[in-house]
């Protein structure tokens, strides 16, 4: 427990941030939710992957992304998806379905490598779910902005066995994260939700610690407070916004909780650790060499993709 706290506290650290990053590298269930690389304005930066036959090529989208925003005030992003597409025909398909959706911006598709990137302020969700309304495969394995940011994305995933969930964190600029969240399994009504201080889940969330503050200012709100989940009468909630003053590499080891009750009158309900995720261009695995199953193999083994 002392080891756990004392990492989630050095979290900020750059060997720590990197060491517990390692931590996740070889699990499909890290890699594959949520993307951490630089946008590709030079094309070296993209990883040399083995397994693919060449390396992917730099996707360019014709708008720089950088401190865009939508006509709501939302701020945009570049999403990558593995999409599982053998012609031209699934190429237009894709990119037809993904145009017709509000907050998509721009489309661009690397057949050879099977790589869709999207720039726009949608969802996740959304998009997710865009793609396999085209009846194709189709795994998230970047997001983020080009910028040279140390961590860009993270997630922390709720794996019950009452509550599932996926909560994704995206820096959009040094002061400003995106957020979202689904989740399954709540009871209806709101529910405060948080990140705490430690990724200590020995007791489950009664051992996280209290709502992370860096500051540690007593009067002010705690940045690690999220607000409140509405549920709805089948127990799901969806969440996407922004948080100002948050930063996702400090948030690397700490928690992500739950709480009965708006107010956190009572403990926490569920947690889950936040883990370093890949960013833009960052992610091209297709095949995981510890056991050699493919992304399209792993991801219907490893995820609870019919909970949330």
């Amino acid at each position: 427990m002392a080891f756990l706290r004392s990492v989630a506290i050095a979290a900020s650290a750059i060997p720590a941030a990197f060491a517990l990053s390692s931590l996740h590298s070889s699990s499909y269930s890290q890699s594959l939710n949520f993307p951490n690389a630089l946008f590709p304005s030079n094309p070296n930066r993209f990883p040399l992957l083995k397994s693919f036959a060449i390396a992917p090529s730099p996707l360019r989208m014709d708008t720089n992304p950088t401190s865009q925003y939508d006509a709501a005030g939302f701020p945009e992003l570049l999403t990558e998806y593995m999409v599982d597409m053998k012609c031209e025909g699934c190429v237009n398909a894709v990119k037809d379905k993904l145009q017709t959706i509000k907050g998509v911006k721009n489309v661009e598709v690397d057949l050879s490598n099977q790589v869709v990137r999207v720039l726009g302020s949608t969802p996740v969700k959304t998009m997710t779910e865009a793609l396999e309304q085209t009846g194709r495969k189709a795994r998230l394995i970047g997001q983020g902005v080009p910028e040279d940011f140390l961590i860009s994305a993270a997630v922390s995933e709720f794996k019950g066995p009452d509550i599932f969930g996926v909560v994704r964190l995206a820096q959009v600029n040094m002061e400003l994260a995106r957020i979202e969240a689904n989740f399954s399994g709540l009871s209806p009504g709101k529910h405060a939700w948080s990140i705490n201080e430690f990724g200590d889940l020995t007791r489950g969330a009664a051992s996280t610690g209290k709502v992370f503050s860096p500051t540690n200012e007593k009067d002010a709100k705690p940045v690690g407070d999220l607000g409140t989940l509405d549920a709805n009468e089948k127990g799901e909630a969806f969440y996407t916004g922004v948080k100002e003053k948050l930063r996702v590499a400090d948030l690397i080891g700490r928690a992500t909780v739950v709480y009965v009750t708006e107010d956190k009158s009572e403990p926490g309900i569920a947690a889950a650790v936040i883990a370093r995720s890949a960013g833009v261009g960052e992610n091209y695995k297709k095949l995981c060499t510890c056991d050699g199953t493919t992304i399209w193999e792993a991801s219907d083994r490893d995820f609870v993709t019919s909970k949330v």
